[in-house]
């Protein structure tokens, strides 16, 4: 085993799923409890002691550059690598191979979150000396992942979104890898679907007598890769939030965990954790329940709020329903007027959803 370990975190996909919102800004970069998807991952990454870390950006890239910067906040050193196009996690892995050298690696998709991080794994995967070290989490739908068939404690063949899975078993998306895995990127063709897939390439060092080993994940795993998913992340992590209170908080009440962070005013208003308010966000006269993660800058007046996530700058005033279980990209207005005849009114970027009921 290569003495460094270097990691590579993924963060070029398109996020199609996470329209609109991702439109204006990328996938990896909308919060969940107040903090960027991809963040965590480089926090993972750092917490298993690994600190020289390549990014794969793509035409999100500015995005990902200005949020994250040289990494030395997050405490690591980061190197951003361009992707030509999005053709396939074995294809990044070939772009990055100027960076990762000799050296084994931990690859991290960006948009993935693992509640207890990865330095148990990481350790393990030192230790034991495999060519490549696969995470493995049982799923009640496994024809939408990657999903791996074993023998024992040996992985025998992997197949890519296959239509009758021969498991329950579907890939996380961690991947430690020795440096055999650009060969094996070099050695495999595009896929159907025009990609060169990291299945492809790991099946074939399975196929060549690698020593390709699985670890099964038992605490949560999410992809936030839709709606749904981002949500369920929030809850997740707000689950296990400590609370925090750097804000201002005028004849109002906070019940359970809630985090207010510095600037945050609440007044004449019930909080209900977990939740998370961010920085100079106004709660006024307003009710915001559980699950909910208002980002900084957001005003809240007169409106109930709940299990939601409301993006930087968001302005909710004046609702006579309660909004929940919606996902509120930046600068959004959302109010109501006493102009009559009472009419809707709405300006609404691409692939938007509003249920009214």
């Amino acid at each position: 085993m290569a003495g460094n370990l270097k990691g590579l975190v993924l963060s070029g996909g398109a996020g199609t799923r996470l329209r609109p919102i991702t439109h204006t800004s990328a996938k990896q970069l909308v919060p969940v409890a107040n903090k960027p998807v991809l963040f965590y991952g480089l926090e993972a990454l750092r917490d298993a002691g690994i600190r020289e870390v390549g990014i794969i950006i793509g035409d999100t890239g500015d995005e990902i550059r200005e949020a994250v910067g040289d990494g030395s906040a997050l405490g690591i050193e980061v190197t951003f690598i361009p992707q030509s196009a999005p053709l396939g996690l074995a294809h990044a892995v070939l772009t990055a191979e100027e960076f990762l050298g000799d050296d084994d690696f931990v690859m991290y998709l960006g948009d993935n979150l693992l509640r207890d991080g990865i330095t148990p794994l990481v350790d393990e995967f030192r230790s034991s000396d495999p060519d490549a070290m696969i995470l493995l989490q049982q799923v009640p739908n496994p024809e939408s992942y990657g999903v791996a068939v074993l023998d024992g404690d040996r992985v025998v063949n992997l197949e890519e979104k296959p239509k009758q899975p021969k498991s329950d078993l579907a890939l996380v998306g961690v991947y430690m890898f020795t440096s055999s895995i650009l060969d094996a990127a070099k050695a495999i063709t595009p896929s159907p679907r025009g990609e060169l897939e990291i299945t492809d390439a790991i099946q074939y060092l399975i196929d060549q007598g690698k020593r390709v080993e699985p670890h099964v994940v038992t605490g949560w795993w999410k992809d936030t890769g839709k709606v749904e998913d981002m949500l369920e992340a929030n809850r997740l992590i707000l689950d296990v939030i400590e609370p925090v209170m750097d804000g201002e908080l005028v004849d109002s009440d906070i019940e359970g965990r809630v985090v207010v962070q510095a600037g945050a005013r609440i007044v004449n208003s019930h909080v209900r954790g977990p939740a998370v308010i961010g920085h100079d966000a106004v709660i006024e006269n307003s009710y915001v329940g559980p699950y909910s993660s208002i980002s900084t800058g957001c005003v809240v007046r007169r409106a109930e709020i709940e299990h939601s996530i409301l993006l930087e700058r968001v302005h909710i005033e004046d609702l006579d329903a309660r909004v929940e279980s919606s996902l509120i990209g930046r600068d959004v207005t959302i109010s109501r007027t006493d102009a009559k005849p009472r009419a809707y009114r709405f300006v609404l970027g691409d692939s938007s959803v509003i249920g009214l009921t």
